[in-house]
Protein backbone atom coordinates (compact mmCIF):
# COMPACT_ATOMS: atom_id res chain seq x y z
CA UNK A 1 0.00 0.00 0.00
CA UNK A 2 1.28 3.30 -0.74
CA UNK A 3 1.16 6.38 1.29
CA UNK A 4 -2.07 8.66 0.40
CA UNK A 5 -0.67 12.43 0.80
CA UNK A 6 -3.42 13.61 -1.80
CA UNK A 7 -7.51 12.84 -2.05
CA UNK A 8 -9.42 13.71 -5.07
CA UNK A 9 -12.71 14.67 -4.01
CA UNK A 10 -15.70 14.41 -5.47
CA UNK A 11 -17.87 17.77 -4.30
CA UNK A 12 -21.79 16.51 -5.29
CA UNK A 13 -23.22 13.93 -2.79
CA UNK A 14 -19.51 13.14 -0.97
CA UNK A 15 -18.74 16.78 0.39
CA UNK A 16 -21.76 18.68 -0.33
CA UNK A 17 -25.60 17.57 -0.51
CA UNK A 18 -26.54 17.91 -4.00
CA UNK A 19 -29.85 16.31 -2.93
CA UNK A 20 -30.97 19.06 -0.66
CA UNK A 21 -29.50 21.95 -2.85
CA UNK A 22 -31.62 20.65 -6.23
CA UNK A 23 -35.03 20.33 -4.02
CA UNK A 24 -34.27 23.92 -3.13
CA UNK A 25 -33.38 24.94 -6.61
CA UNK A 26 -36.21 22.94 -8.16
CA UNK A 27 -38.68 24.92 -5.92
CA UNK A 28 -37.35 28.28 -6.06
CA UNK A 29 -37.06 28.02 -10.57
CA UNK A 30 -40.32 26.32 -10.46
CA UNK A 31 -42.07 28.89 -7.99
CA UNK A 32 -40.77 31.78 -10.13
CA UNK A 33 -42.32 30.72 -13.27
CA UNK A 34 -45.76 29.33 -11.63
CA UNK A 35 -45.03 25.98 -12.24
CA UNK A 36 -46.37 22.77 -9.84
CA UNK A 37 -43.99 21.16 -7.93
CA UNK A 38 -44.27 18.32 -5.66
CA UNK A 39 -42.14 15.20 -4.79
CA UNK A 40 -43.08 13.05 -7.62
CA UNK A 41 -42.10 15.94 -10.37
CA UNK A 42 -38.82 16.02 -8.38
CA UNK A 43 -38.52 12.60 -7.97
CA UNK A 44 -39.09 12.42 -11.78
CA UNK A 45 -36.29 15.48 -12.39
CA UNK A 46 -34.06 13.61 -10.46
CA UNK A 47 -34.24 10.41 -12.54
CA UNK A 48 -34.06 12.50 -15.80
CA UNK A 49 -31.36 14.33 -14.61
CA UNK A 50 -29.29 11.27 -13.58
CA UNK A 51 -29.94 9.55 -17.08
CA UNK A 52 -28.41 12.71 -18.84
CA UNK A 53 -25.59 12.90 -16.58
CA UNK A 54 -24.82 9.27 -17.67
CA UNK A 55 -24.82 10.09 -21.21
CA UNK A 56 -22.43 12.99 -20.95
CA UNK A 57 -20.03 10.48 -18.67
CA UNK A 58 -19.84 8.22 -21.90
CA UNK A 59 -19.06 11.26 -24.27
CA UNK A 60 -23.03 11.11 -26.10
CA UNK A 61 -23.33 14.48 -24.73
CA UNK A 62 -22.23 17.78 -24.20
CA UNK A 63 -22.71 19.58 -20.85
CA UNK A 64 -24.75 22.16 -22.52
CA UNK A 65 -27.07 18.97 -24.38
CA UNK A 66 -27.50 17.62 -20.70
CA UNK A 67 -28.26 20.97 -18.49
CA UNK A 68 -30.85 21.96 -21.14
CA UNK A 69 -32.10 18.48 -22.47
CA UNK A 70 -33.22 16.97 -19.04
CA UNK A 71 -35.87 20.02 -18.75
CA UNK A 72 -36.58 19.68 -22.48
CA UNK A 73 -37.68 16.15 -21.47
CA UNK A 74 -39.50 17.27 -18.16
CA UNK A 75 -41.50 19.80 -19.77
CA UNK A 76 -42.48 17.70 -22.70
CA UNK A 77 -43.53 15.02 -19.85
CA UNK A 78 -45.21 17.26 -18.05
CA UNK A 79 -47.03 19.36 -20.77
CA UNK A 80 -45.27 22.49 -20.26
CA UNK A 81 -44.84 24.83 -23.56
CA UNK A 82 -44.36 27.96 -22.14
CA UNK A 83 -41.00 28.25 -20.28
CA UNK A 84 -38.25 28.05 -22.18
CA UNK A 85 -35.92 25.31 -20.87
CA UNK A 86 -32.96 27.35 -21.82
CA UNK A 87 -34.40 30.12 -19.78
CA UNK A 88 -35.32 27.44 -16.74
CA UNK A 89 -31.78 25.79 -16.79
CA UNK A 90 -29.90 29.13 -16.35
CA UNK A 91 -32.50 30.04 -13.44
CA UNK A 92 -31.52 26.62 -12.00
CA UNK A 93 -28.29 26.59 -12.02
CA UNK A 94 -27.98 30.24 -10.39
CA UNK A 95 -30.00 29.01 -7.36
CA UNK A 96 -27.89 25.50 -7.21
CA UNK A 97 -24.80 27.91 -6.58
CA UNK A 98 -27.16 30.50 -4.07
CA UNK A 99 -27.36 27.36 -1.31
CA UNK A 100 -25.05 24.63 0.14
CA UNK A 101 -25.31 21.87 3.20
CA UNK A 102 -22.55 20.01 3.97
CA UNK A 103 -23.00 16.18 3.89
CA UNK A 104 -22.34 15.00 7.70
CA UNK A 105 -18.88 15.32 8.81
CA UNK A 106 -17.61 16.38 6.05
CA UNK A 107 -16.38 20.33 6.87
CA UNK A 108 -15.26 18.84 9.88
CA UNK A 109 -13.02 16.24 8.30
CA UNK A 110 -11.40 18.29 5.31
CA UNK A 111 -10.51 20.83 7.58
CA UNK A 112 -8.40 18.71 10.08
CA UNK A 113 -6.70 16.95 7.01
CA UNK A 114 -5.75 20.18 5.72
CA UNK A 115 -4.39 20.56 9.19
CA UNK A 116 -2.37 17.25 8.87
CA UNK A 117 -0.68 18.16 5.92
CA UNK A 118 -3.15 16.63 3.26
CA UNK A 119 -2.99 17.81 -0.15
CA UNK A 120 -7.23 18.30 -1.23
CA UNK A 121 -8.58 18.48 -4.82
CA UNK A 122 -12.36 18.66 -6.01
CA UNK A 123 -12.80 16.80 -9.11
CA UNK A 124 -16.20 17.47 -10.82
CA UNK A 125 -18.81 16.93 -13.95
CA UNK A 126 -20.51 20.10 -12.54
CA UNK A 127 -20.97 23.03 -14.52
CA UNK A 128 -18.19 25.41 -13.80
CA UNK A 129 -20.20 28.37 -12.23
CA UNK A 130 -22.23 26.83 -9.99
CA UNK A 131 -19.37 24.84 -8.98
CA UNK A 132 -17.11 28.00 -7.96
CA UNK A 133 -20.38 29.89 -6.40
CA UNK A 134 -20.96 26.72 -4.23
CA UNK A 135 -17.04 26.09 -3.40
CA UNK A 136 -16.63 29.92 -2.64
CA UNK A 137 -20.33 29.93 -0.48
CA UNK A 138 -19.24 26.95 1.14
CA UNK A 139 -15.55 27.91 2.28
CA UNK A 140 -13.74 25.11 0.27
CA UNK A 141 -12.50 26.86 -1.36
CA UNK A 142 -10.27 28.15 1.14
CA UNK A 143 -9.78 24.44 2.24
CA UNK A 144 -8.92 22.89 -0.82
CA UNK A 145 -5.39 23.41 -2.83
CA UNK A 146 -7.69 23.20 -6.40
CA UNK A 147 -10.64 22.28 -8.19
CA UNK A 148 -11.12 20.88 -11.68
CA UNK A 149 -14.06 21.52 -13.23
CA UNK A 150 -14.50 18.89 -16.86
CA UNK A 151 -15.78 21.86 -18.82
CA UNK A 152 -12.58 23.25 -18.34
CA UNK A 153 -10.38 20.03 -18.64
CA UNK A 154 -11.56 19.23 -22.09
CA UNK A 155 -12.98 15.89 -20.90
CA UNK A 156 -15.69 14.54 -18.54
CA UNK A 157 -15.01 11.78 -15.45
CA UNK A 158 -14.21 9.35 -15.62
CA UNK A 159 -12.49 9.70 -18.84
CA UNK A 160 -8.50 9.11 -18.90
CA UNK A 161 -7.92 12.13 -20.56
CA UNK A 162 -9.69 14.19 -17.93
CA UNK A 163 -7.77 13.22 -15.03
CA UNK A 164 -3.93 13.23 -17.23
CA UNK A 165 -5.05 16.63 -17.63
CA UNK A 166 -5.75 17.17 -13.75
CA UNK A 167 -2.47 15.43 -13.46
CA UNK A 168 -0.39 17.71 -15.77
CA UNK A 169 -1.62 20.84 -13.49
CA UNK A 170 -0.08 18.69 -10.72
CA UNK A 171 3.18 18.42 -10.75
CA UNK A 172 5.34 16.50 -8.35
CA UNK A 173 1.66 14.50 -7.43
CA UNK A 174 2.36 10.86 -8.54
CA UNK A 175 -1.12 8.68 -8.92
CA UNK A 176 -0.05 6.29 -6.21
CA UNK A 177 -0.26 8.46 -3.59
CA UNK A 178 -3.37 9.98 -4.54
CA UNK A 179 -7.00 8.27 -3.52
CA UNK A 180 -10.25 9.56 -4.89
CA UNK A 181 -12.99 9.66 -2.84
CA UNK A 182 -16.54 9.91 -4.77
CA UNK A 183 -20.59 8.69 -4.23
CA UNK A 184 -20.54 7.90 -8.20
CA UNK A 185 -19.19 4.30 -9.59
CA UNK A 186 -19.74 5.03 -12.82
CA UNK A 187 -18.21 9.06 -12.46
CA UNK A 188 -15.93 8.78 -9.63
CA UNK A 189 -14.89 4.75 -8.93
CA UNK A 190 -14.44 4.02 -12.81
CA UNK A 191 -12.56 7.45 -13.16
CA UNK A 192 -10.34 6.15 -10.17
CA UNK A 193 -9.41 3.40 -12.26
CA UNK A 194 -9.04 5.13 -15.47
CA UNK A 195 -6.54 7.50 -13.92
CA UNK A 196 -4.51 4.61 -12.09
CA UNK A 197 -5.51 5.91 -8.29
CA UNK A 198 -6.83 3.84 -5.29
CA UNK A 199 -10.75 4.50 -5.16
CA UNK A 200 -12.68 4.74 -1.79
CA UNK A 201 -16.74 4.95 -2.61
CA UNK A 202 -18.72 6.71 0.02
CA UNK A 203 -21.62 4.54 -0.05
CA UNK A 204 -23.71 6.16 2.91
CA UNK A 205 -26.90 3.94 2.63
CA UNK A 206 -25.46 0.69 2.06
CA UNK A 207 -26.57 0.14 -1.53
CA UNK A 208 -25.65 -2.58 -3.79
CA UNK A 209 -23.45 -1.80 -6.62
CA UNK A 210 -25.32 -1.45 -9.90
CA UNK A 211 -22.22 -1.35 -12.21
CA UNK A 212 -19.39 -3.29 -12.33
CA UNK A 213 -16.53 -1.64 -11.28
CA UNK A 214 -13.54 -2.53 -8.47
CA UNK A 215 -13.28 -0.24 -5.22
CA UNK A 216 -10.60 0.12 -3.63
CA UNK A 217 -12.31 0.94 -0.19
CA UNK A 218 -15.96 1.44 0.76
CA UNK A 219 -16.88 3.39 4.19
CA UNK A 220 -20.47 4.41 5.20
CA UNK A 221 -19.07 7.62 6.87
CA UNK A 222 -16.39 10.33 5.65
CA UNK A 223 -14.69 9.93 8.89
CA UNK A 224 -14.06 6.59 8.27
CA UNK A 225 -11.41 7.95 5.61
CA UNK A 226 -8.89 8.66 8.47
CA UNK A 227 -8.71 4.93 9.36
CA UNK A 228 -7.37 4.77 5.64
CA UNK A 229 -4.78 7.16 5.67
CA UNK A 230 -3.49 6.57 8.87
CA UNK A 231 -3.53 2.90 7.77
CA UNK A 232 -1.21 3.77 4.59
CA UNK A 233 1.33 5.68 7.15
CA UNK A 234 1.59 2.64 9.35
CA UNK A 235 2.39 0.24 5.97
CA UNK A 236 4.65 2.78 3.89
Amino acid sequence: MAKYTTILWDLDQTLLNFDLSMEHALQAVFAQYGLPIDEEITARYDAINRSYWLRLESGEMTKEQVTVGRFCTLFEELGITHVAPEQINADYQRELGNVFFYMDGAKELVVLLKEKGYRQYVVTNGVNTTQASKMKRSGLDRIMDGVFVSELMGYPKPRKEYFDACFAALPGVTREECILVGDSLTSDMRGARNAGVASCWFNPTGRAKDVEVRTDYEIRRLEELLAILEQSEKNF
